[in-house]
């Protein structure tokens, strides 16, 4: 499955009485991170069980290039890689073991190929054999990083990805996206985490309360604009 762009066209997402998203409208083309900005409760970590096909919108569309969730599910799910807040990993189990896992349900052709060009990646080849139940926070977090990537994934789904980490996790986290955004992926990064973000994004968007407030192209002074925008001095 093969797409150059996703669009997210006036989706809404209700859950009974309570409007969790009102009619949010965006768009990303491959090779961008787009930062979804906004307080807790503000509809981030919802917009992206919409993308990842894990909700269905109540109202409104989103294409992933000419494709629909609707005609396309499966196909799609197989082009998208998720980070979100529960790692998704077996603590009993190696790093080595768990990336060939994951890559086995994918359908990679050489599950110990890609496991031990993940465990490079992540800078941790010499930890592969070890259970992830000895790895600090931001070394669990960087398998699981790989873990969402190792089927090389159009659109990358990363929610609060900076959540407990360290300084040098966090750049290292950084240096992965922006190499993600060089090869063509479509990030998609949910954070309130602005210093993290800063200089990271080339579009915000900014929710509040379910909806879209603002949304403006390589944002600068992201702490200082996000003040503004959730002060409702900008719209």
């Amino acid at each position: 499955m093969n797409f150059d762009h996703l669009a997210v066209e006036d989706v809404s997402r209700h859950f009974g009485r309570r409007r969790a998203l009102s009619r949010i409208s965006f768009r990303a083309d491959r090779g961008t991170i787009l930062g979804l900005l906004g307080p807790n409760g503000a509809g981030k970590s919802t917009m992206l069980a919409l993308l990842a096909t894990l909700l269905r919108p109540t109202s409104g569309t989103i294409r992933y290039g000419s494709h629909t969730p609707d005609a396309h599910g499966a196909a799609l799910r197989g082009a998208i890689g998720v980070l979100g807040h529960d790692l998704f990993l077996y603590p009993e189990l190696t790093a080595r073991e768990n990336l060939e896992f994951f890559a086995g349900l994918y359908g990679v052709a050489d599950r110990r190929a890609a496991a031990t060009a993940a465990l490079d990646v992540a800078g941790l080849a010499e930890r592969g054999h070890d259970p992830v139940s000895s790895f600090s926070r931001g070394m669990r977090q960087r398998v699981a990083l790989e873990r969402a990537l190792i089927h090389q994934p159009r659109l990358v789904l990363l929610d609060e990805p900076f959540t407990g980490l360290d300084d040098a996790s966090g750049a290292a986290l950084g240096l992965r996206l922006h190499a993600l955004r060089a090869g063509g992926a479509i990030v998609i990064l949910a954070t309130h985490d602005l210093d993290m973000a800063e200089g990271l994004l080339d579009r915000a968007v900014f929710l509040r309360e379910g909806r879209m407030v603002h949304a403006t192209d390589r944002p600068e002074a992201l702490r200082g604009l996000y003040r503004e925008v959730m002060s409702g001095a900008r719209s």
